[in-house]
């Protein structure tokens, strides 16, 4: 099975103690409805990179336990990510320092600033993912009108075993995604 994962909030958490609400506003722009991604200009850009050292975000040890109990000769595994460019460096620092390097078969960062969506959404059309994880619903809403054969899960801790759309899911653990 070719099985894709997000990254943030997937297996590195956002800062403690900054709502939900307030990084939502970060990184989502208005758009009457239309989902559309916040690319930050330079003073936005220094505010992320201080919000993305690895101090304020911190490893979700039970995900990357479970990510590297998964039988890799029986799974192909994909990161997948939107982050930014600018993040470029903080983030090869921290997938060395946690070792998914050795754990994916192939990771992919949208270090050329598309919106997040689309980047997303190609490549879960290239590699033909069966299975994918994200934390953010509305981009899996997106992504799942345009990759029905794909089955979704969003992450979410309150919400489990829970059919959003024919192929989203509402799971609290990555477990789920195996079963």
């Amino acid at each position: 099975m070719r099985i894709g994962f997000d990254l943030d909030k997937v297996f590195v958490n956002t800062p403690p103690l900054i709502p939900d609400v307030i990084i939502e506003r970060l990184y989502k722009a208005k758009s009457n409805g239309v989902l559309l991604y916040r690319i930050p200009k330079r003073p936005g850009q220094l505010i992320r990179r201080v919000g993305h050292t690895p101090f304020l975000r911190p490893v979700i040890q039970e995900n990357i336990a479970f990510l590297r109990s998964i039988n890799r000769q029986e799974h192909s595994l994909y990161l997948i990510s939107s982050r930014f460019g600018f993040l470029e460096d903080i983030t090869e620092r921290l997938v060395k320092r946690l070792g998914l390097d050795t754990v994916f078969t192939h990771i992919y960062f949208n270090y050329d600033n598309k919106q997040p969506h689309l980047y997303k959404n190609a490549i879960i059309k290239k590699l033909r993912l069966d299975r994918y994880v994200d934390d953010d619903l509305r981009l899996l809403q997106f992504v799942a009108a345009q990759n029905k054969q794909t089955r979704f899960f969003w992450l979410n801790p309150k919400k489990d075993n829970i059919s959003l759309a024919p192929n989203i899911t509402a799971i609290t653990s990555l477990k789920s995604v195996l079963s």
